[in-house]
């Protein structure tokens, strides 16, 4: 996950016509998927555990309201902050905001691991769908505000680096804490991050056919993991 970080070096090869045109089909994609993953994978498993099904949905607010304390105050930071440096201020934004989000997902899908591998793994490829569009947008982002390439790329991976430390963190204290209860906590995270946002960001009036297409890329997502769940896996 930290290595896909190097993924928006791919945009230093492509227009910008060309990202504008495949980053939003992308983000369609990973919503559907991230919320697919949360429905049919993550809170099943957490209901297969007997859990208290109160409990669960306490978890996945808990987990959606985490990660929409941790936008606002990214965004409040923002709104504050002096405009005194060359790079944007939003550029310090995404890194701090990307190193806090890895992190809690680093921990939450170490969770989802050691407590069924095959869960591990689906919630893995479903948060790596958004992770491809968010770097190559971040990317593309740091470098228009001020970044050289080699740097936007350096800082970039180590934002992402922060998902291992978060998956170190949960497998050192999985000896001492029930970790299942991360499986809801990432449910949460994914539902925030899909239908708040990813959804506002590719449902904005672009012409038929063009809605047309992010909507199937949408349900495609869906229709993966509801397929890898009908298969087995997870």
């Amino acid at each position: 996950m930290s290595a896909i970080a190097l993924v928006g070096s791919i945009t230093l090869l492509i227009t910008p016509a060309m990202l504008e045109r495949i980053l939003l089909p992308l983000v369609a994609f990973a919503a559907g998927a991230l919320i697919g993953g949360a429905f049919f994978h993550m809170i099943p498993a957490a209901v297969s555990m007997n859990h208290d099904f109160l409990d669960i949905s306490v978890m996945v607010v808990v987990g959606f309201t985490m990660f929409f304390a941790l936008e606002q105050l990214m965004l409040w930071r923002h709104s504050h902050r002096v405009q005194s440096d060359r790079k944007q201020p939003l550029t310090y934004l995404i890194l701090i905001g990307d190193g806090l989000h890895n992190f809690l997902g680093g921990m939450a899908i170490a969770g989802t691991f050691l407590i069924d591998i095959r869960l591990g793994i689906t919630s893995w490829l479903a948060a790596a769908a958004h992770e491809i569009p968010q770097e190559l947008g971040d990317f593309a982002v740091l470098v228009n505000g001020g970044w050289s390439k080699r740097r936007a790329l350096l800082f970039n991976l180590l934002s992402g680096l922060t998902f291992l430390l978060g998956g170190l963190l949960t497998y050192s204290l999985s000896s001492k804490v029930d970790v299942s209860w991360l499986i809801p906590f990432a449910a949460g995270n994914f539902l925030y991050i899909g239908a708040s946002d990813l959804v506002p960001q590719i449902n904005e009036p672009s012409g038929m056919r063009t809605n047309l297409v992010h909507f199937l890329a949408f349900v495609s997502g869906l229709g993966l993991l509801l397929a890898t769940k009908i298969g087995g896996v997870g």
